[in-house]
């Protein structure tokens, strides 16, 4: 691994100051020689995690990319002389392979995967990818695994070469030939391409834009891999589940980088956590200001497409066109990342005051000792092929079943665990391949009662027909593929788990991952997200597990330890010791961050609080189809700002059911009934005057100055993310259930709390 020493970080000083990000930077400030210090000490604490590769690994990765570029090159040329293309063309025709995600940022880890990208002339077609080039490599004897997936969002080719695994896409370009210096990050190469190839293309674009945005290279990798390390040990790396992917993580530390263009990994990685703890989500992340380039593709922007306004936790892509690689974002995942965005400052401030080490940053949560009630959803088929396959699409889909039990009025919180475990054959058919994972849930507490009872039947059967009806629209559902979910309390659990699991062992994160990834195999996600480039590909890796520095965590609060998007004094926080400051964010006023009771979100929104939904009414929406939640005609009326405009201080709470309705009552649509009016340019807007004068700043100085009147804030609906899945994740409604002799378990989940 090559090391970082002060004379690398201290290039900076000598590069000219440039602007980034769409603000002035927060701080100047030059590296001291104790952040050179603490950012040694960090490389040493990820060390035993195995997240740099060594030298060897590298060039083992150099030469199959080498060899997999020639194969490329060679096929072109022959597809070129089947066409009857004169040898003058084909000689020159080329075709590359670019690569994107976590490799080409530079910032993977031992044994991960490739995420690449084959670039071909415009005379070769997908077709012929997925043919010729597919028969091309089955005859390449390094070459195992290979398996073509020509059906999903974004088509590919899965495959090892040499011990590596490759995800290989495809796109081709409105040009005659592909030279070896070809830069994508050109919005002219989109030009009448086909969506998938857009799609192929947007992970290069997006990665490569990354890299541009950012002042320094090498600080922004170590920050990343600090980050990426972090979300893991966690457990909020993951896009399928709602908390953030690779890509995702990337553009919060990059953002984090042009913010503190001069400082370096130790200090960069406090800043990101001080940054994202007082973010004020819906605002957007933006690394640059979006772009038009009159292509007419769709891009986020909540002024024009109303399903924009739900997203909770928007991040938006750099590259055109831009997009949202957070939409998955549910109400519980974003309060879990709020908290923990808040614990890593906590522990980050204790790092560098000398009161911790790294290592504290990178343990475990205690997630079975949290909660006091989980949902264990078990998805289970008879062989391991059908296995693999089943379990893709329910996690996929676990998602859907958050969104669900976040809208039952008696649930504050679901969290669910990332990690999979494999399930006990005592309560299944010895020969079943069985997984579960697991949902910690936080009820209400309910004043006035001795006892409430809760009918969860409704939410566990909605998503469990979702699953089913999916797996039956694409051909999916196999005899003996169940899902079964069942409500335990977490006395119940070793029932479930092995005693090393329950007890806090810290596992390393090469256990997990097994256990995640299904034994080892990778699963493809159905419901093929463009956004995430990195598609979380590198979370398989193999870690091995460090000697623990420190001691187990002690088991966290059960029911007050998280709490849904509250705002927190900063008196009550680990930073009390710090005066009152203020941030200045991507379109956002300065965040004053000084004890405030009840500040919060002041979002344009239809209605002064979200409306309850009618007994027995769902929401689905479609993507392109605009749809808004009815007012009730009960609710009241909204305080309206001088636009007309309703404004609502969100609390980061999905709207509830009043109770859980009968599965008799079929799921109603609610009409686009109501339009929100936007000026044009409100959602991209700095409200203030950028700093110029260059002068260090620090954390704790207030700094607040606002230009003219502030413009309003991006308008976004806080709602769950359940409310506008789209058509490709959550089929209609209208779509039959199988009606073929497969099992469909329906369990009824009821019960009964006391105070």
């Amino acid at each position: 691994m090559r090391e970082m020493s002060a004379s690398n970080f201290a290039l900076g000083r000598q590069q000219p100051q440039k602007h980034y990000g769409i603000t002035s930077s927060i701080s100047l400030a030059f590296p001291r020689e104790i952040d050179y210090i603490y950012t040694q000490k960090l490389i040493e604490a990820m060390k035993p995690f195995g997240v740099f590769e060594e030298e060897e690994e590298l060039n083992h990765r150099l030469v199959v990319l080498g060899k997999l570029n020639s194969l490329v090159k060679e096929w072109i040329a022959e597809i070129s002389e089947n066409k009857n293309l004169p040898p003058s063309v084909i000689a020159s025709v080329g075709g590359k392979i670019f690569t994107f995600g976590s490799y080409r940022l530079g910032v993977h880890t031992k044994g991960a995967d490739i995420d690449a990208l084959c670039v071909a002339p415009r005379h070769v077609e997908r077709v012929d990818f997925f043919q010729s080039f597919f028969e091309k490599l089955k005859q390449h004897e390094e070459i195992k695994d290979l398996r073509a997936v020509e059906d999903a969002f974004v088509p590919v080719i899965k495959f090892k070469f040499d011990g590596i695994e490759i995800d290989l896409l495809f796109a081709r370009l409105a040009l005659q030939s592909i030279p070896d210096n070809l830069d994508l990050r050109g919005d002219s190469h989109l030009r009448n391409l086909d969506i998938r190839c857009i799609r192929s293309l947007n992970g290069c674009r997006v990665t490569d834009e990354i890299l541009y945005l950012v002042p320094n290279k090498e600080n922004f990798r170590l920050t990343l891999r600090a980050i990426k390390l972090w979300a893991k040990r966690r457990g909020i790396y993951s896009n399928m589940l709602g908390f953030l992917g690779g890509v995702s993580w990337a553009m919060l530390v990059a953002r984090t980088c042009q913010l503190y263009p001069n400082a370096v990994a130790a200090t960069l990685v406090h800043k990101f956590f001080l940054v994202f703890s007082k973010w004020e989500w819906p605002n957007p992340v933006l690394l640059k200001q979006p772009e038009e380039s009159n292509l007419n593709l769709p891009v986020w922007d909540p002024r024009v497409n109303p399903s924009d306004r739900y997203h909770l936790m928007p991040i938006i892509t750099p590259a055109y066109p831009q997009q949202n690689s957070t939409y998955n974002v549910s109400t519980s995942t974003r309060t879990i990342m709020s908290e923990e965005f808040k614990n890593g400052l906590s522990i980050t401030d204790e790092i560098l005051q000398g009161k911790a080490e790294w290592s504290k940053l990178f343990e475990p949560p205690a997630f079975f000792q949290k909660y006091k009630h989980y949902i264990v959803l078990t998805a289970s088929a008879s062989t391991e092929e059908n296995h693999l396959e089943w379990i893709g699409l329910v996690e996929s889909k676990i998602r859907v079943l958050v969104g669900n039990l976040e809208r039952n009025e008696y649930i504050t919180l679901a969290h669910v665990n990332p990690q999979s475990f494999p399930g006990s054959k005592e309560s299944h058919n010895e020969n079943d391949f069985v997984s579960m994972w697991f949902i910690g849930i936080i009820f209400k507490k309910v004043e006035n009662a001795e006892s409430v009872n809760i009918d969860l039947t409704y939410d566990i059967q909605a998503f469990t027909d979702t699953v089913y009806r999916q797996a039956n629209n694409i051909n999916m559902l196999k005899d003996g593929m169940k899902i079964e979910a069942t409500h335990v309390k977490k006395k119940q659990l070793h029932q479930y788990l092995p005693p090393e699991v329950l007890q806090k062992k810290k596992k390393s994160i090469a256990e997990i991952n097994r256990a995640s990834d299904g034994g080892g195999s990778k699963r493809l996600s159905l419901d093929g997200n463009p956004l995430d480039s990195s598609r979380d590909t590198d979370s398989g890796t193999p870690f091995s597990s460090p000697t623990p520095a420190s001691n187990p965590p002690k088991p966290a609060n059960t029911e007050n330890n998280i709490t849904p998007n509250k705002t927190v004094p900063a008196s009550n926080s680990n930073t009390s010791n710090k005066a009152s400051t203020s941030l200045f964010m991507d379109g956002l006023p300065a965040i004053d961050v000084s004890p405030k009771p009840e500040q919060g979100m002041c979002i344009p929104v239809i209605g002064s609080k979200p409306a309850l939904i009618p007994a027995g009414s769902t929401i689905p929406t479609v993507v392109g189809r605009n749809v808004i939640p009815r007012l009730s005609p009960n609710s009241q009326p909204p305080h309206q700002l001088p636009n007309g405009v309703a404004n609502v201080t969100i609390n980061g709470s999905a709207p509830k059911r009043p109770h859980s309705p009968s599965l008799e009552e079929s799921p109603k649509r609610l009409k686009d009934t109501e339009k929100l009016m936007f000026s044009d340019d409100c959602a991209f807007k700095e409200p203030f005057t950028s700093a110029s004068d260059g002068q260090d700043q620090v954390d704790g100085q207030v700094r607040e100055r606002l230009s003219g009147v502030k413009p309003m804030p991006i308008p976004t609906i806080d709602t769950s993310r359940s409310q506008r899945l789209s058509s490709k994740e959550l089929p209609d409604a209208s779509s039959p259930l199988p009606t073929s002799n497969l099992r469909v378990v329906k369990n009824s989940i009821r019960l009964t709390l006391n105070r």
